[in-house]
């Protein structure tokens, strides 16, 4: 057990899977792992362990926001040793070709929460693992899934204004979570992807049905488990 983690030492696998939503974790594991036990309720952060194509893996729900996901990301890694963590999430659109349904995988996370100000004597630039983008990239390839690989931008406040900066400069979506994935991930030496799907644009006012939204987050989940069980 960590400190908020309820999680037995064996219980959690290397490699997992992190939805922002506690209920979506639920859903994948019951969907889509074999044998799948909950060995979280903690907080109400649902976390299953099951076997995808006969490896181990963990779905865990992180909540909103980078302060309360920090903490996860950080048990994980530091408590039971997860060396394989891919976030899966929603985001909107940064750049005027983007689509609803696209699916982002970011290579980097800039951000303007002053949470890794507190680490750092400068500026930390937080980026996925390689490894890891290229195979879902490939996997991606081989599905004929098209995706967007690019920068987001981590943010502490889901409604505010936003500077269209971050736009000019290609930063290609904005969520909540990836910059303090990455930055804890390089601290615990783990391997780390952000991998979204577009849920609203900056420049589209369209909105998803609740089944087109379960299709974009099926094919996002399919591309994620493949891509966790192959390290």
């Amino acid at each position: 057990m960590s400190f908020h983690i309820g999680a037995q030492q064996g219980q959690i696998a290397s490699r997992i899977l992190l939805p922002g939503d506690p209920l979506r974790a639920k859903y994948i594991a019951q969907q889509y792992l074999t044998g799948a036990v909950c060995v979280n309720k903690v907080r109400g952060a649902y976390a299953y362990t099951g076997t995808y194509q006969g490896k181990d893996i963990t779905v865990m729900g992180t909540g909103m926001g980078m302060p309360q996901a920090t903490i996860y990301f950080t048990e994980l890694a530091r408590d039971y040793g997860t060396k394989t963590m891919v976030r899966i999430g929603t985001c909107g659109a940064w750049q005027p070709d983007m689509k609803l349904m696209d699916i982002v995988l970011a290579t980097g996370a800039c951000t303007m929460s002053g949470m890794n100000r507190r680490i750092f004597p400068g500026e930390f630039a937080p980026i996925a693992d390689f490894e890891l983008l290229n195979t879902a990239y490939e996997i991606a390839g081989q599905k004929n899934i098209p995706v967007r690989p690019g920068l987001i931008n981590s943010l502490d406040a889901f409604y505010g204004d936003k500077s269209d900066v971050w736009q000019r400069y290609g930063v290609v979506a904005g969520e909540m979570e990836g910059a303090a994935l990455y930055t804890v991930a390089a601290r615990y030496g783990a391997r780390a992807l952000t991998m979204l799907s577009v849920c609203d644009s900056h420049y589209s006012s369209d909105e998803l049905t609740a089944e087109q939204k379960e299709q974009s987050l099926d094919t996002m989940v399919q591309i994620a488990l493949d891509t966790a069980v192959a390290f």
